[in-house]
């Protein structure tokens, strides 16, 4: 409520006036939107491990005291997965389900937004754009002229968060949900690709600093629990073909939500 009440006191400034008080209750414009999106993508977990009889505990909420609140949500499961087809049902459950809030959440949080011109001597942070992003933003508002941006509503920023935690969720990595999926349908030529994955968000922190803490937490990942998927109690029983459509679909929900240049400073003050 805190970090929202700043962004919508942000947003009410339309990058010109400073930000002179901290309008707590409008905060839930953004803190609602993306516990609801982080809780749906969890409880997509949680409903699929009830499902089938895995023991998974509920969501807990991650907060951190920086621009977004949060570092997102996560469940425990407490035993083992027994198919490959079962764990892709509950490594795939939370990220379809968290895109199915996010994207309408995106276009309200979008159409409560409005395009303002930039300062000649604007300091601030830069969003990159997913896909999905730039393609919502030119239906609901066209061509942005030069010298203007979009002022982002607390609710588009919540689900431009909510876009960028699927994606990351979704890299094929160790126990990440893409990393779920990725053994679920690859079984042990799913280390390779952990592997190419972790060097992928590497290469990416030396294209944007914003990925620094996310390629840190990837190697340290790496190194306590190693390449390789935990096997489930039958490592054989294959997926079938729906499954494999739905899994090609987790990949363009990444390619639509992922951007490699998540946060940037933009700075228009001329340099002497």
């Amino acid at each position: 409520m805190f970090f929202g009440g700043l962004h919508y006191a942000s947003f009410e400034t339309d990058f010109v006036h400073e930000i002179t008080s901290i309008p707590f209750l409008a905060g839930a414009w953004y803190s609602v939107t993306i516990l609801t999106i982080l809780g749906t993508h969890e409880f997509g977990h949680y409903f699929a491990c009830r499902h089938y009889g895995v023991d998974a505990s509920l969501p807990y909420f991650l907060p951190a005291p920086f621009i977004t609140g949060t570092v997102g949500a996560a469940i425990r499961i407490r035993s083992m997965i027994p198919t490959k087809p079962v764990l892709f049902d509950i490594g795939a459950a939370g990220p379809i389900a968290g895109f199915a809030v996010a994207v309408p959440a995106l276009m309200i949080g979008l159409s409560l937004s409005r395009i303002v011109p930039l300062p000649n001597d604007f300091v601030g942070l830069e969003l990159g754009e997913p896909l999905l992003f730039k393609l919502a933003t030119v239906i609901i508002w066209g061509d942005i002229p030069a010298g203007h941006s979009l002022n982002l509503h607390p609710v588009g920023f919540a689900a431009w968060l909510g876009l960028l935690v699927t994606a990351l969720n979704l890299f094929p990595i160790g126990q990440l949900d893409g990393g779920h999926i990725s053994y679920a349908m690859f079984g042990a030529r799913s280390t390779k690709i952990t592997l190419i994955s972790v060097a992928v968000v590497v290469t990416l922190a030396f294209v944007s600093q914003s990925w620094f803490v996310w390629a840190g937490l990837m190697v340290v990942m790496l190194l306590m629990f190693g390449p390789r998927h935990p096997p489930t109690l039958d490592p054989h029983t294959p997926l079938d073909g729906t499954r494999i459509w739905i899994g090609l679909g987790t990949l363009l929900i990444f390619v639509l939500c992922f951007t490699p240049t998540p946060i940037e400073v933009m700075d228009l003050i001329p340099q002497d």
